[in-house]
């Protein structure tokens, strides 16, 4: 009784905490590790969900609604369900170019920008490929921004969030060398994708994406298309079709019995797989399973 009386005449500003909303699991476990015990965070999509189509259900509309700041991934990739979720909450924290908004993607050298938008090449990014976070060397810039973000807005433990973002990073660099190590025999290695969510990925390691079984972004694959790619397969031949996991197999199914090179489901995200529970675990599994 008397711990939980001299617990109540601490000063409340000690439990306080900023309370992140943030759209991907990925977005969430940087925060946590640079905001720590002065940040909870709420993360809106879960990691085996389409990140390109989200349904704006009620119950992120209330998550959203309780965020003191909103930490997105950008580059387009939440256009189609995100500013939705923002109208309805009507919370000015989360209201974008706000001193609580975050967009990672402002920082970001984008690879696949278009020349020209045209609704004929597919569901195309106006800004380029926004799977950015999938290159681990940007993992280290986007916990900058976070951290930098979260000073701003929480001046007070901005030695804190310095500190823990200097050990994340110390911590990071080591697993990027055991990475590129994992990765070094791979370099020149031709694949196949079902949708070019990898291209970060190929591009930090030297891999070469050959074709995509979606004919464009976002359009469903043709007979045409998929016998044009077995054609493509069977004269360039490549070790295996990257596969995401939210995308029916089936046609990846059928194009492996075809050409006899095997598909692989490359995680995008924290639990996109069950064994995928962490950064670290995600970046473990995608320079480890080619070897498999």
């Amino acid at each position: 009784m008397k711990t939980f009386l001299m617990l109540l005449l601490l000063p409340l500003s000690l439990f306080a905490h900023l309370d992140i909303a943030v759209s991907y699991p990925y977005i969430g476990a940087i925060t946590k590790v640079i905001g720590k015990n002065h940040v909870s965070t709420t993360v809106l999509a879960e990691g085996n969900w389409d990140p390109h189509f989200i349904v704006p259900r009620p119950s992120l509309i209330a998550k959203l609604r309780n965020a003191d700041a909103l930490i997105m991934n950008g580059g387009q990739l939440e256009i189609g369900w995100l500013p939705p979720l923002i109208k309805r909450a009507n919370n000015p924290k989360t209201v974008p170019n706000t001193a609580t908004f975050l967009d990672l993607s402002r920082s970001i050298s984008f690879l696949q920008k278009p020349k020209s938008l045209d609704r004929a090449q597919g569901d195309v990014h106006p800004d380029g490929n926004p799977h950015f976070h999938l290159n681990p060397n940007n993992i280290l810039i986007l916990a900058q921004d976070i951290a930098t973000f979260l000073s701003a807005i929480d001046g007070k433990h901005q030695a804190i969030y310095a500190e823990n973002l200097k050990v994340f990073e110390q911590d990071w660099r080591t697993h990027l060398v055991r990475w590129q190590k994992n990765m070094a025999s791979k370099k020149g290695m031709k694949v196949i994708q079902y949708h070019d969510n990898m291209a970060y990925f190929n591009d930090a390691y030297g891999l070469e994406n050959i074709g995509t079984i979606e004919p464009l972004p976002g359009i469903p694959p043709s007979s045409r298309h998929t016998l044009e790619l077995i054609k493509t397969i069977n004269t360039q031949k490549p070790c295996c079709i990257f596969h995401d996991v939210y995308h029916s197999t089936k046609t990846a199914q059928y194009i492996s019995e075809k050409t006899g090179i095997p598909i692989i489901l490359m995680p995008h995200d924290i639990g996109a797989l069950e064994s995928i529970d962490s950064l670290v675990a995600l970046f473990d599994y995608l320079t480890t399973v080619q070897a498999k």
